[in-house]
């Protein structure tokens, strides 16, 4: 997908991975009791005993969409496997996009190797995020569930990614609204950790989790992601 760069120019974005970041926020912990639930499955610690390490979880290329492309909810195919009242949330969140190949760095290096900023609205199917065995892959994964955008701001133009206003509008009423001053592992731990495990690739996008004020989609909703020195990711809702 092309993105424009805040700087003039595009960027062919293509990531191999996009690693996202669970419950790196204590309002957005506190909110929703079943998103703990789903989290104990994958082995993160209860509220009251946030693991010292972040929470990751895989969320598949083909959730990639850019601004103005529609959210599109699998509502027939979840109500035919016995759903009756599905539920696909919003999360606005600060995307990292990775600019060269990035394996086992320090915090004290880790931002040279951003490449930009975006939006990122990591939408999420919560019956599927809860209720697999296995995890959140699925319910993060389905097609179209990654907008991005509106645009990549170089990281030269951000220098400080923990100091940016974050917020989400659902047709146009504010509802979320936080700073990136409330992360619990910022993003340079971030990628210092994650490196760790994976080799980041130029392209790779790290989601990095969402403040409180999750709520469900609609068909017909617009939702909104804005932070602070990037803009406004604008992306319609539609039912399948």
């Amino acid at each position: 997908m092309i993105l424009p760069l805040a700087d003039g120019g595009s960027y062919d974005l293509k990531p191999s991975k996009i690693v996202g970041v669970g419950l790196n926020y204590r309002d957005h912990i506190a909110e929703n009791p079943s998103i703990l639930a789903g989290a104990a499955r994958c082995g993160a610690a209860p509220v009251q005993e946030l693991s010292p390490e972040p929470v990751l979880f895989p969320k598949t290329p083909n959730t990639i969409i850019g601004p103005g492309e529609p959210i599109v909810i699998p509502s027939t195919l979840l109500r035919a496997r016995g759903i009756t009242a599905p539920r696909t949330d919003y999360e606005a969140e600060l995307a990292v996009i990775i600019g060269r190949p990035c394996r086992r760095v320090r915090k004290a290096e880790a931002l040279a190797y951003v490449l930009g900023y975006s939006c990122f609205n990591d939408v999420s199917q919560r019956e599927l995020q809860n209720g697999d065995r296995s995890g959140w892959w699925r319910g993060k994964s389905l097609d179209g569930f990654g907008p991005i955008g509106p645009c990549i701001v170089p990281a030269a133009a951000l220098p400080d990614p923990q100091n940016l206003a974050i917020e989400c509008r659902l047709n146009g009423r504010v509802v979320q609204r936080s700073t990136t001053a409330a992360m619990i592992f910022g993003v340079a731990e971030l990628i210092s950790y994650i490196s760790d495990y994976f080799t980041l690739e130029p392209g790779d996008i790290i989601a990095t989790g969402t403040p409180s004020g999750v709520g469900p989609l609609k068909a017909g909703d617009l939702v909104e992601v804005e932070i602070e020195g990037i803009g406004t990711l604008a992306n319609p809702v539609r039912e399948e």
